[in-house]
């Protein structure tokens, strides 16, 4: 089964960076916009993040002048600069091709006070 494949988590203090990669068959990525989710222990997914295949990009206002999204069409890999961590970003982020409905299997985001 198609799936994508996420990478970058880690454990960091507020205020540091991370940069989260998502790599995706050449066909998923070329005709999907592509998505970042999040979900933190308890609480439910929340969008983060998206960019078309046109470039367009969307933010949530919880992150917007923080995190970057971003692809590199020679790898089909999308990614998501994280800077100026807080605790409240700590989850689960999970890459998300919208059309096609394809899911990683997530990649955790810890970020201590």
């Amino acid at each position: 089964q198609v799936q994508l494949v996420e990478s970058g988590g880690g454990l960091v203090q507020a205020g540091e960076s991370l940069r989260l990669s998502c790599a995706a068959p050449k066909t998923i990525f070329r005709r999907n916009t592509m998505r970042w989710f999040r979900q933190a222990p308890g609480k439910e997914h929340e969008f983060v993040a998206e960019i078309s295949t046109r470039d367009i990009t969307d933010y949530a206002d919880s992150v917007k002048g923080r995190f970057t999204i971003s692809t590199d069409n020679a790898k089909y890999t999308v990614y998501l600069q994280m800077n100026d961590l807080k605790p409240e970003d700590t989850a689960v982020y999970y890459c998300n091709a919208w059309g096609d409905r394809v899911w990683g299997p997530g990649t955790q985001v810890t970020v201590s006070a």
